[in-house]
């Protein structure tokens, strides 16, 4: 039996490796070459130059185990079994085997390696659209399999990937689910919870262009992915993920700091969920070198650190962060980055959370303010209110009768119109105090309930969404491409950072200078590289007139596969850690530049145009920002 995720992703990776997959690097949560999102969010997202045709080093066939980032689903985090940081098993055929392998391979995993009985198995495939066809192809591989008619359901919507832009690779998917109890149905209904899926093949066959159409794929390509989480805790019989063993001692620290037992009480159990998930995920998106601020990752990472600390005030504990943090370098001793980063991870832990304390007490004055200035409900009333059963759906009434302009009194207990007017907390004062001070709506709840004032939970999250309107507007422009924009002007300006690497390593005469970032967009780079101080006016001319006379020169951009040993021998830059594995590709220019990289390029630098760096500032301490642009 298989009880930990070392277990899991050795069984998976040495099962790949049988079929002549190579196992590919576990990457940074930061896309190195990707300006379309802010983390690594699946295992194929490092893959998509080569999922567009680009050949991989490793060859057709690959696998890995990918530590990923996802916070589109943060506020579901809390329940059973949604993460924010979570690992993903995948494996990848890039224009190699097909459907028939690809099913066959995922089936022999599940049943002679994970042993799984088939009986307890069944799969969903894509039903079709105006699109493409109905996948019968698939179907009937799985049945050929042992998989009975009864449990294959042809789906539209949770069947067909991509593609991750407006235009790219996409295709069906065929998922597959197991019955987590005993005595499984004859028939599959994916909407039955004890059916759980625990992988999905992604069959990338066609190629969605500009005016929309969908063309049979050059390069057909298979992509599997399978969660580690809930595949240990489905394995395990267990329906609580954080029960299973990367959380469990999580949880228990948890439970020895509050004295509170987990899975008690319900409101309880969800802040522990979410104070150990959300702690976690800071762990490793700071191992990766990023720190809390107010801008991208940065404000990603702060707003989880924050969250984790609000809810340990629901628990009642406080200067929490670093002591739940220590059972995560345990779990994951596998990750020598987290040992490594150890100390640094712990100090801005405890930095952050100690700042955000004293954001937390100017928030209850700011509430007590708002409190002051309202009318409390009689504590009678409000009190035989709050013991109804259907108080929830009482308040809820109230509040959509008032915007609706309908009289909204309560008949039991007696509450007015009025008494429910002064004793409001409208949406955007509790809106207020969430977005400025870090309140979560649970929290506004609870200090306004225990005064005898009553919150309309749509007002807040109406206020919500407009901000998110905004927020999400001014983020448009980073997100629109989907995942890698291979554009001319995306591939000229990643070209440009190469010559601006090296250039500043010549101009500052410190060949240790190395790329800590990289942002590219179609209308400008963003580089981040280690140096200690502000460079002057003078050394960033002289920066900026190297590269330009690199341009000049028209040099051939020339790409060539190699060993990682070859690529040390002939000069290549490169973070020679875990990093990389066999055959790498790397990219020469002249005799100026060498660097290990996977990005698109361009084949003569005299096709960059001029080269203009715009600003020059600190990103973090002893990492400087260039933003450059092609004019």
């Amino acid at each position: 039996m298989i009880k930990n995720r070392k277990q899991l992703i050795k069984a998976y990776i040495d099962f790949f490796k049988s079929k002549n997959h190579k196992e590919i690097p576990n990457v940074s949560l930061i896309p190195e070459h990707d300006p379309t999102v802010l983390f690594t969010t699946a295992g194929m997202h490092p893959l998509v130059p080569f999922l567009l045709g680009q050949p991989h080093p490793q060859g057709k066939r690959l696998c890995n185990n990918q530590k990923c980032i996802r916070t589109q689903d943060i506020d579901d985090v809390g329940d059973t079994y949604h993460h924010t940081f979570f690992e993903m098993l995948g494996n990848w055929s890039l224009g190699d085997y097909w459907k028939k392998q690809a099913i066959e391979m995922s089936f022999e995993f599940l049943t002679k390696i994970l042993k799984i009985p088939k009986e307890k198995l069944a799969v969903t495939c894509f039903k079709g659209n105006k699109n493409a066809p109905k996948d019968t192809d698939s179907a009937k591989i799985w049945e050929s399999l042992g998989i009975p008619k009864e449990r294959i359901t042809f789906l539209v919507e949770d069947n067909w990937w991509g593609p991750a832009g407006k235009t790219g690779p996409c295709g069906p998917c065929t998922e597959m689910f197991y019955w987590k109890k005993n005595n499984p149905p004859k028939k599959f209904d994916p909407k039955d919870d004890n059916w759980v899926e625990i992988g999905n093949d992604v069959l990338m066959q066609y190629n969605k262009d500009a005016k929309r159409n969908y063309r049979e794929a050059s390069q057909k390509n298979i992509d599997f992915g399978g969660g580690v989480e809930r595949t240990i805790a489905t394995l395990n019989k267990l329906e609580d993920n954080y029960k299973a063993y990367m959380w469990l001692p999580i949880i228990k620290q948890i439970e020895k700091l509050t004295g509170k037992k987990y899975g008690k009480d319900e409101n309880q159990t969800r802040a522990m969920r979410i104070i150990a998930d959300h702690i976690k995920a800071s762990i490793f998106i700071i191992a990766d070198g990023i720190i809390p601020s107010n801008t991208e990752q940065g404000y990603v990472l702060r707003r989880l650190i924050r969250r984790a600390v609000r809810y340990g005030r629901f628990l009642e504990i406080e200067n929490f962060a670093t002591k739940i943090a220590e059972p995560v370098f345990k779990i994951y001793d596998d990750y020598q980055h987290l040992q490594k980063n150890k100390k640094k991870i712990l100090e801005e832990l405890e930095k952050e959370e100690k700042n955000f304390l004293k954001t937390l007490e100017q928030g209850l004055k700011q509430a007590k303010k708002i409190f002051n200035a309202k009318i409390p409900i009689n504590k009678q009333k409000f009190s035989k209110l709050m013991k109804s059963p259907n108080k929830a759906d009482l308040i809820g009434r109230i509040f959509d009768k008032k915007r609706r302009g309908k009289p909204y009194s309560l008949k039991e207990p007696k509450l007015s119109e009025k008494e429910i007017d002064n004793a409001e907390i409208t949406g955007k004062e509790a809106f207020l105090l969430y977005q400025s001070y870090g309140f979560p709506l649970e929290m506004i709840d609870e200090l306004a309930m225990a005064k005898g004032f009553l919150i309309s939970h749509q007002d807040f999250r109406n206020e919500e969404q407009k901000h998110q309107t905004l927020s999400g507007a001014a983020m448009v422009g980073r997100f629109k491409s989907g995942l890698a924009d291979n554009s001319e002007a995306v591939t000229k300006l990643h070209t440009a950072t190469h010559l601006l690497n090296e250039a500043l390593r010549k101009v500052l005469k410190d060949k240790n200078i190395q790329q800590k970032g990289s942002n590219i967009t179609p209308e400008r780079l963003r580089f981040d590289f280690n140096f200690p101080r502000k460079l002057t006016e003078k050394e960033l001319q002289d920066v900026e007139n190297l590269v330009n006379e690199k341009i000049k020169q028209a040099i051939p951009v020339k790409r060539e596969e190699m060993s990682v040993e070859q690529a040390k021998k002939a000069g290549a830059q490169g973070l020679f850690e875990a990093k990389y594995r066999e055959k790498v590709s790397v990219y020469t220019i002249g005799n100026f530049s060498r660097e290990i990289c996977a990005g698109p390029h361009v084949k003569n630098t005299g096709e960059l145009g001029h080269f203009k760096i715009i600003k020059e500032e600190s990103s973090a301490a002893g990492i400087r920002r260039i933003k450059a642009v092609l004019e």
